[in-house]
């Protein structure tokens, strides 16, 4: 009896394995390598006056972002050979794994504390954050309850509700470590996609009210979040308390001007400005490019962003709805974290640790952001070619025809 090793060993076809090479949303791909290259460019010279009093060489930091980069598109490749359909049995197994996640990092002697925060888990050299991987998971497990119970969501308060069993606990993990912006990104996201799921309006709009009366009550129970908030609509009246952050970052914005002070030649990264190369790295862009790269740096992000709405939209039309709000949930948590970090940065929402996707120095953010690329560009060639179920069998006429990058 022979074995046919060649089909045994032959890879499932993925964007990357087809018969005519490489079948990507090319587009899609540009936009966000040019916000990583971008990223890897003002890590450089954000972190330079830390890394060398911290290590002694001022291209630690920018080394150690390279490495997460490495590790970030081996994510995407190995997310983009993954079916979809293999996500949507696994949902349950990523669900259950998020929980035991966001339980271990608020374990004493799991969970690492920085900044008064147990949001890391070590792992020697580096750090993980959970949440991170946990908002992925999250979306993932709705995307597939939107597709079981689609009718049970769109009639019935019953089917409205019982995400929320899910997501009220995962949320409380989440504020435990504390991590108010990722419950906020999360709880966000999950909104919009169960009213694309069909929610009637009337209920969204009691879903609504309910949040922001559990965001009021939860900034108020805790006095460093309140004491943020009423210092960010006047961070001068205490310019080197509470108001320090903002207030440096706003000099940074004044110091760049229109086109900049140059790259390199920022200011507020020498001490001034703190967490000048994680959540304010943006004000220090804006500092060295002006206004011009500011602009520049919005415009690829609304791109990226627009285009990743748009590859659920595609997969809609095919039919593939699991797809299609796996698409528009991670997009919305692209929207929400760049939304919060940009608006944290120019001093219109309270300061919140919250990093820039793609831009930002931090290894956890920078590897989930380039894995949700690689999904998102598997759901966009799937849903192109009609080859979204697993169980269907595939030749090489399967793959005959040009692509089509008309979209």
């Amino acid at each position: 009896m022979s074995i046919d090793f060649k089909n045994i060993i032959k890879p499932y076809p993925s964007p990357i394995i087809t018969g005519r090479g490489i079948d990507l949303d090319f587009p899609m791909l540009a936009g966000c390598l040019a916000l990583l290259g971008l990223g890897l460019v003002m890590i450089t010279s954000a972190s330079s006056e830390v890394a060398a009093v911290q290590s002694g060489n001022t291209l630690y930091m920018m080394i150690r972002h390279l490495v997460y980069l490495v590790i970030g598109l081996g994510a995407c490749i190995v997310t983009m050979m993954i079916p979809i359909a293999t996500w949507q049995r696994l949902g349950w197994l990523m669900l259950i794994g998020a929980f035991g996640l966001l339980i271990m990092v608020i374990l004493p002697g799991i969970g690492r504390e920085v900044n008064g925060s147990m949001r890391w888990i070590g792992f020697g050299a580096f750090n993980v954050q959970p949440s991170e991987i946990a908002k992925v998971f999250v979306v993932i497990y709705l995307a597939g309850y939107l597709v079981r119970r689609q009718k049970e969501v769109r009639e019935s308060w019953m089917g409205f509700f019982k995400p929320f069993i899910v997501l009220l606990p995962m949320a409380g993990l989440l504020l435990m470590e504390p991590d108010f912006g990722a419950t906020v990104v999360m709880m966000g996201a999950a909104a919009a996609m169960l009213f694309l799921g069909g929610v009637g309006l009337f209920r969204f709009a009691l879903m609504v009210g309910l949040a922001v009366a559990a965001v009021t009550i939860l900034v108020q129970a805790q006095p460093y979040r309140m004491a943020r908030l009423i210092t960010f609509t006047d961070p001068w009246s205490d310019q080197f308390g509470s108001g320090y952050q903002l207030t440096q970052a706003l000099i940074a914005f004044g110091r760049g001007e229109w086109l900049g002070v140059g790259l390199g030649n920022s200011v507020q990264k020498q001490f001034y400005l703190p967490e000048a190369h994680t959540d304010f790295v943006f004000s220090v862009l804006a500092e060295e490019l002006g206004v011009v790269g500011s602009l520049c740096t919005v415009a690829l992000f609304v791109f990226v962003c627009v285009r990743a709405m748009y590859i659920g939209l595609w997969a809609e039309k095919a039919k593939q709805f699991f797809a299609a709000y796996v698409a528009y949930g991670l997009a919305f948590l692209w929207i929400g974290q760049f939304l919060i970090n940009i608006g944290v940065n120019v001093g219109l929402l309270p300061t919140k640790g919250l990093t820039l996707p793609f831009l930002s120095y931090g290894g956890s953010s920078l590897v989930i952001c380039c894995a949700c690329l690689g999904l998102l560009l598997r759901i966009e060639w799937e849903s192109r070619t009609h080859l979204g179920s697993e169980e269907m069998e595939f030749s090489e006429s399967d793959f005959a025809e040009e692509p089509n990058h008309g979209r």
